[in-house]
């Protein structure tokens, strides 16, 4: 008989054949195609609001870009996971409407940082205000602790930890 740990996977990392945890894996996968196809369309949205005819995912580096601070354009890449040609296609767009700039780097004169403009923020806040008041709206009545919850949950999957008791 294998044992298994309190995280319900054998010694090896296997997750035994159980019918309960597999229809609710796939009950979260489901959940999650419904969120993320949700997603989808808000970037759509967000993207065209941004500037008419930009593609959502130059929305996205933007929306990276503005959350990380000055950023090389390898990091940049491999935290849109996409290779550095298109990233660097989505920073060209985005540098052409003046919503990133990109200086040297102060310890590395060879490299580049990629920086939002006070443009690209004014931009990415205008495009952003629709989906932030539906959020607002969606979580209005839910307690600070369960939004806290669902956060540090999304945070442990993401990172493939087993979320704390």
């Amino acid at each position: 008989m294998t044992t298994t740990s309190p995280s319900g996977t054998t010694p090896d990392g296997v997750v035994p054949e159980d019918p309960e945890r597999i229809e609710a894996m796939h009950a979260l996968e489901g959940a999650f195609s419904e969120l993320m196809a949700e997603w989808r369309r808000i970037y759509v949205t967000a993207a065209e609001t941004a500037s008419p005819g930009m593609l959502p995912g130059s929305y996205k580096v933007l929306t990276v870009i503005e959350r990380t601070g000055p950023i090389t354009l390898s990091a940049l890449a491999e935290r849109v996971s996409a290779d550095k040609g298109l990233t660097s296609r989505s920073v060209s767009e985005l540098e052409d409407l003046g919503f990133v700039s990109r200086t040297a780097d102060p310890a590395d004169g060879r490299v580049r940082l990629i920086a939002i403009t006070a443009e690209g923020t004014e931009r990415l806040n205008a495009a952003r205000a629709p989906h932030e008041r539906r959020l607002a709206e969606t979580l209005g009545q839910w307690p600070l602790e369960t939004i806290g919850q669902l956060t540090e949950l999304l945070g442990a999957l993401a990172r493939g930890e087993t979320p704390r008791a």
